[in-house]
């Protein structure tokens, strides 16, 4: 069987706050994400033999460190299907840039392969493995935007206007696990109340660190700025602004600098992963 195609979308952190660290090292946040039109896509080969492997063109991250292969193999483990795959990625998310590409992957891998193997397993047991794997998982599982406490695993849904952004990408990767390892990032802000979020009061706490370590992230965020607010997505590395309408997005877009990428993209609160889905099981 094969099956090809499947949307990995990116996301979105409208703000983050660090409100403290648990014992274990985890963070604890506040955070509001939202899915974008940008999306990897995953392609499945499912194998009689059981093998789970990556084609050898879908070699961004090494397999052993790749979450799409973990993922497959954590399935696999828990359900005790006796089915293996073949997954190549037609990538589109840059690494390393704070949109989520990698967990996205996974948590598309977990309700794809659950799907094809017919393991059964529920939203809340995928969910469960996914937090093993990542603290972003559970709300590409989720499938939709969402208010997010906790680790980022505790998740309700909200409504988001639908806006346009331009997200710039100014071309370097930063590690996750490096920001929130640093002594200088902040992890005291008080709790908020979504009433807050709606008014403005927000912020994203890594922005300080990165912009005193990534002099191009910070070059980048000032320049955005001169068009439209400008926010760092995640840990970085990558930033954006909303705009009302995709006219004003492009016309910001088309004067970027051409050291760094960017593109257009409509905010979305639903995920095309379960859009997906839904027409697959309905066909």
């Amino acid at each position: 069987m094969r099956s090809f195609g499947w949307p990995a979308p990116a996301k979105l952190n409208l703000f983050l706050h660090v409100i403290g660290k648990r014992v274990d090292g985890y963070h604890l946040l506040q955070t509001v994400f939202q899915f974008i039109e940008l999306t990897d896509k995953i392609n499945f080969t499912i194998l009689e033999s059981g093998l789970i492997k990556r084609s050898s063109h879908s070699s961004f991250i090494d397999e052993n460190n790749d979450l799409v292969i973990k993922a497959a193999q954590k399935i696999k483990e828990i359900s005790g299907s006796k089915l293996g795959v073949d997954i190549s990625i037609e990538k589109n998310i840059p690494i390393g840039g704070g949109l989520g590409g990698g967990s996205s992957n996974a948590a598309t891998t977990l309700v794809v392969l659950n799907e094809l193997w017919q393991t059964g397993l529920s939203t809340k047991e995928l969910t469960k493995i996914g937090l093993s794997l990542g603290a972003d998982i559970p709300f590409f599982i989720h499938g939709s935007a969402a208010w997010a406490e906790g680790i980022g695993e505790k998740l309700d849904s909200i409504e988001l206007d639908e806006c346009f952004y331009l997200v710039i990408y100014p071309g370097c990767s930063i590690s996750t696990k490096s920001v929130f390892e640093a002594s200088d990032l902040t992890r005291n802000t008080p709790r908020i109340t979504i009433r807050d979020f709606y008014k403005g009061r927000v912020k994203n706490d890594c922005e300080s660190y990165i912009r005193n370590h990534y002099s191009n992230v910070a070059e980048a965020l000032d320049w955005l700025e001169g068009y439209a607010p400008s926010k760092l997505t995640g840990t970085g590395a990558c930033l954006f602004a909303q705009f009302s309408d995709e006219k004003k997005a492009n016309k910001v877009k088309n004067k970027l600098p051409e050291k760094w990428q960017g593109f257009v993209t409509k905010g979305i609160n639903k995920s095309p992963l379960l859009e997906r889905l839904e027409h697959e099981r309905k066909s």
